[in-house]
């Protein structure tokens, strides 16, 4: 759950912060239930069918629908992975470092952690990086956000504005995302997790879904106060630089740069550890080849081979110098884009492959149906009249 609060989730909502002040703080809790609906059944499939998305969607519709989900993501985590290295690249960048040497270096980092460790391993360095991301909570309170301009804003959507419309579905694009759902369901069979630890999954599911949320609404406000102590409110962001520097002189040149550094950067390499396994995972379902932590590189060429090879596209992307901020931002509204998919896998699984007792059925089901079919429907819809 840490990895929903990534650097494209940053880079989106300090723009909305910049542009349109707190107008973008209440979208993000209300899709705190729909980020753990959609969480809560791919981790439910994880742990008692022991299979994850992609080999159920292979077993079940055969390897026309099993392709169709493998392409969109990848192309979701490409795009991710993209955002997550330039959000380093543009902190390095900050301190006058090159774009592609901060990526080079994280990239031979991440795949250094993921070739010598174990699935616990990894995840515990995965867990203490991305709880850098809880800066951003102080950077918020440092900024000094106005009160009664927050509540007169938080209610005021301008809907009608296609900036708004593509910023809100970057948001949302960049909250229930398509790789986090497929992550959570393989990732709980590679922890070794049965239908036993259901409920400290659901828990642990919904604490995480309000936290990330929580921190994304943090660094909207801390953007809309930090623009608007500067006279700078409602201008678009260019650079990631740009973001640093609002926060740097709201709160202070040395204060401001190094909280901003550290929340993008444990958000950036958490997100990029999940982005790459998940392909690796399920391109390994799939191809019904070796695909777990636990086995070791040479036992699992194909594994690890993808997880590289993701790795080092995502590096090179990154150092051929385009726009950090927009692409950042472009990739969010790729993701509301191909959501569709993957929840609609997700939802027919959890109404298919559990047992009776376990699946999603009833009110519940109808419930989910109508939660995820809006949220899903409003990223299509906001795209796409942002582009017309």
């Amino acid at each position: 759950m840490l990895a929903d609060t990534e650097a494209g989730s940053v880079i989106a909502a300090a723009q909305g912060g910049a542009r349109f002040g707190y107008r973008l703080v209440l979208p993000q809790f209300l899709l705190v239930p729909a980020l753990f609906m959609a969480q809560e059944l791919a981790g439910r499939l994880g742990l008692v069918t022991r299979r994850g998305l992609a080999e159920l969607v292979l077993r079940r519709a055969g390897r026309a629908a099993a392709g169709l989900l493998l392409a969109v993501l990848a192309a979701s985590c490409l795009g991710t992975l993209v955002t997550e290295l330039s959000g380093i690249a543009g902190v390095g960048e900050v301190f006058g470092i090159a774009p592609w040497e901060t990526s080079a270096v994280a990239a031979l980092g991440l795949i250094m952690v993921v070739w010598t460790g174990s699935y616990r391993s990894v995840e515990q360095i995965a867990i203490a990086v991305g709880l850098c991301e809880l800066a951003f909570l102080a950077l918020a309170w440092f900024a000094r956000p106005d009160p009664r301009a927050m509540a007169a804003e938080m209610l005021a959507l301008p809907l009608g504005d296609h900036g708004y419309l593509w910023l809100l579905a970057a948001n949302l694009g960049t909250c229930v995302i398509p790789w986090a759902l497929v992550y959570q369901q393989s990732a709980s069979i590679d922890k070794g997790l049965t239908r036993h630890s259901l409920f400290a999954m659901r828990a642990e599911t919904l604490g995480g879904a309000v936290l990330c949320q929580t921190i994304t609404a943090a660094v909207v406000v801390a953007a809309a106060a930090a623009f608007a102590h500067g006279g700078a409110g409602g201008h678009a962001l260019q650079r990631i630089g740009d973001i640093a520097g609002a926060f740097a002189a709201a709160i202070g040149p040395a204060g401001g740069l190094a909280v901003f550094a550290v929340g993008v950067t444990g958000g950036a390499l958490v997100a990029a550890i999940v982005v790459c396994l998940t392909v690796a995972w399920a391109f390994g379902e799939v191809l019904g080849v070796r695909h777990s932590l636990s086995v070791q590189p040479e036992r699992a060429p194909w594994f690890y081979g993808a997880f590289t090879l993701l790795l080092a596209a995502g590096a090179a992307l990154v150092g051929s110098g385009v726009n950090l901020v927009r692409l950042s931002v472009g990739a969010g509204a790729l993701n509301a884009v191909l959501l569709p998919a993957v929840l609609w896998f997700l939802w027919r699984a959890a109404r298919q492959d559990l047992p009776e007792r376990l699946r999603l059925r009833g009110a519940y089901a109808g419930a989910v149906a109508a939660v995820l079919v809006a949220t899903s429907g409003l990223g299509v819809y906001a795209v796409v009249a942002a582009l017309l």
